[in-house]
């Protein structure tokens, strides 16, 4: 008789099994809810699935619905099998490649034998989804040899899958999943996890949403595929509450905004780019204005680096061999005569764009002798930076080539870290709170699998920012505290700010990192209390992350709405009879005097236009003037919003009461 397994569930308890017992048969002797409820379990914090026999002794977790996160990721992985299923009944000869879940919902790649799909597909594609839920087929796991794999995908058709399954590494267990019963059952190779059976997703919660072309394994050199994405949720309440954030979204759009309030525009002759409108560069100086003004207070020096630096420096600093891929690098070229073309000789003479600003603070740190007195130093940069982001993955002014960071590199001895990390964090709270973010998670990136520096110097890194989160009090669930295995920069661990839009979206932006790297590589050293050399440690820091993409953020966050310190327009003056024209332009310079970004409208136009033209545009205040209005030398003012009473106020008080509110939050009593 086989030994038997010993199963330690959450509650410490332990629980002796048979071989081959399933986290299902576990969850069923556990109680009847829990054998309804469980959909997957956590093997040793692994996710599997809930049917598949369990082989040793092990801690369980059962995972139900309420573990969200999980429960996500497992039905948006099975409505992609289920699309993938329905989509070759339905087009018969049609092949599949790959189809993951993503972080709203899932896709799959498909070859289509005779023509690409199109969003007319859709509908016809959902209901053979919902037909297939219906028959509620087991999903099998079944471990296949590499032969009999590819085999069974050359006698299928099925070209795309036989090469990548002949691929695959030698040793690796390929595992494939079974929808249904008997020969004719569908299957896909998969590593899974996946829920019992497909009747275990909810019909009413996935809505397919468009569908695009990609590149077989993303090579522009392959086959191009028809690409089918798809939202899926665990009940219906969560799809109408998605597809209602997604209407919200689509209203707030920053390129829609951008172009109608005259802000910026985006153009293939400077492709990732941003041409800056006089009213969108306005916010960019307002916002620059501010943050220098905050970084002057918490003890930053700003400096300016070049944007063009040796290829022999990047090579140094380590970007050269990491980071090559995402630079734009120019020859250093001489040209001999007109007919002879420029002369390169080799990798010594070529330069590159700066892709960020570290090594250059380093070259402005070494210069002159630093002692342990002059720590910590703060250098502060609104350094412009160029990186070679593929065309697909450009967005409006979220994904950009060049872009200007607020950066700012923080060189300090050991024992100053967790202090300069609490300073960071409540210098970050500030500004966020003061830009209209007051919700917003931190995590701590961890060491990726490319890196530099040793395991101990990591652990050390790693440890440093744990405690310096934990000196602020950061480091609990209110904060989203979160640790984030692999996704590390190569050179230093990072936390990462993420924060919370008006509808509930997150962007990440705000970083700070440790690195030890970077003055090891770069020779940077200051005389320490002892009379010896020592390395500082370098500090990476950014809150606003870059200009485009914050600007970007606060569009969509406010709508277009912005309040009035960062409206670049922020009254017009709008006549409603010719009469009152004088006495609008005397307005206006009185406003502008208090400084005041205003506007007139003069123009032969009905009031209701004008108020409709500049509502559209955003402006927080509409000042109309009337006659009455010139005679009693007040001001009707009409706030920005459909729910916006307007009122009668004198002149001069209307001057002060702008004024005040026009004040930036740092500047304000």
């Amino acid at each position: 008789m086989s030994a038997m397994l010993k199963i330690t569930l959450p509650d410490g308890s332990v629980r002796e099994v048979a071989p081959g017992t399933t986290p299902a048969d576990i969850a069923a002797a556990i109680g009847p809810g829990l054998a309804k409820a469980a959909i997957a379990a956590k093997v040793d914090g692994e996710l599997r699935d809930i049917m598949r026999p369990l082989e040793a002794d092990t801690h369980l977790a059962l995972v139900t619905a309420k573990d969200e996160a999980d429960a996500l990721e497992l039905v948006r992985h099975d409505y992609a099998h289920v699309l993938a299923e329905a989509v070759q009944q339905l087009f018969p000869g049609t092949q599949i490649t790959f189809g993951p879940s993503t972080d709203d919902g899932f896709y799959y790649d498909f070859a289509p034998r005779d023509r690409a799909f199109t969003e007319e597909d859709l509908p016809a594609i959902e209901e053979a989804m919902r037909r297939i839920i219906a028959k509620d087929e087991p999903l099998i796991r079944e471990v296949w040899s590499r032969a009999d794999l590819i085999a069974r995908w050359q006698r299928d058709g099925e070209t795309f899958k036989a090469e990548w399954a002949a691929e695959l590494p030698e040793g690796e267990e390929l595992t494939v999943y079974r929808a249904g019963k008997g020969e004719d059952a569908w299957l896909d190779m998969c590593r899974g996890p996946h829920l019992a059976s497909t009747g275990k997703l909810d019909p009413s919660a996935f809505k397919l949403t468009r569908v695009s072309g990609a590149y077989w394994r993303g090579d522009q050199k392959n086959a191009m595929l028809s690409r089918i994405y798809g939202t899926g949720w665990l009940n219906k309440k969560q799809l109408d509450a998605h597809l209602t954030r997604l209407e919200e979204a689509a209203k707030r759009d920053h390129r829609k905004l951008g172009q109608e309030m005259d802000l910026f525009h985006l153009q293939a002759e400077a492709h990732g780019s941003v041409f800056w409108h006089p009213k969108g560069y306005i916010i960019w100086r307002v916002l620059e204005a501010y943050m220098r003004r905050r970084l002057d207070a918490a003890g930053y020096q700003e400096v300016k680096t070049p944007q063009i630096m040796d290829a022999r420096q990047w090579e140094q600093s380590g970007h050269w061999g990491k980071y090559r891929e995402n630079m734009f690098v120019i020859p250093d070229e001489v040209p001999n005569t007109e007919d002879e073309g420029p002369v390169v000789s080799n990798e010594a003479q070529w330069m590159a764009l700066k892709p960020m600003n570290c090594p250059a603070h380093v070259l402005i740190f070494r210069q002159g002798i630093k002692s342990y007195r002059d720590l910590p130093l703060r250098l502060a940069e609104m350094g412009c930076c160029h990186r070679n982001e593929p065309h697909g993955a450009l967005h409006g002014l979220m994904r950009v080539r060049q872009f200007t960071q607020d950066d700012a590199h923080i060189f300090c001895r050991e024992d100053q870290i967790v202090d300069e990390v609490s300073r960071f964090c409540d210098l970050l709270d500030t500004i966020y709170k003061d830009l209209g973010f007051p919700d917003y998670a931190i995590k701590l990136a961890l060491r990726p699998e490319k890196r530099f520096g040793s395991d101990a110097m990591w652990d050390w890194s790693e440890q440093s920012m744990r405690d310096a989160v934990a000196a602020t009090g950061r480091n609990t669930p209110e904060w989203g505290w979160e640790e984030l295995p692999g996704e590390g920069a190569f050179y230093a661990p990072k936390l990462e700010f993420h924060l919370t839009d008006a509808i509930g979206r997150t962007w990440q932006v705000g970083t700070i990192q440790t690195d030890t790297v970077l003055p090891e590589r770069l020779d940077a050293s200051y005389v320490a209390e002892d009379g010896e050399r020592h390395r500082p440690i370098m500090l990476h820091r950014a809150i606003l992350g870059s200009y485009e993409r914050f600007i970007g953020i606060l569009i969509e966050h406010f709508a277009g709405k912005f309040p009035l310190w960062l409206a670049p327009v922020q009254a017009v003056v709008a006549t409603i009879v010719s009469d009152a024209d004088g006495y609008a332009e005397e307005v206006a310079a009185k406003l502008a005097a208090a400084g005041i970004r205003v506007e007139t409208d003069l123009r032969n136009e009905k009031i209701n236009y004008k108020v409709r033209e500049h509502s559209l545009a955003k402006v927080p205040y509409l000042l109309v003037l009337g006659k009455r209005e010139a005679d009693e030398r007040t001001v009707a003012v009409r706030p920005l919003g459909t729910d916006a009473r307007q009122e009668v106020i004198a002149l001069d008080a209307l001057v002060e009461r702008l004024k005040a509110e026009a004040l930036a939050p740092d500047l304000r009593g």
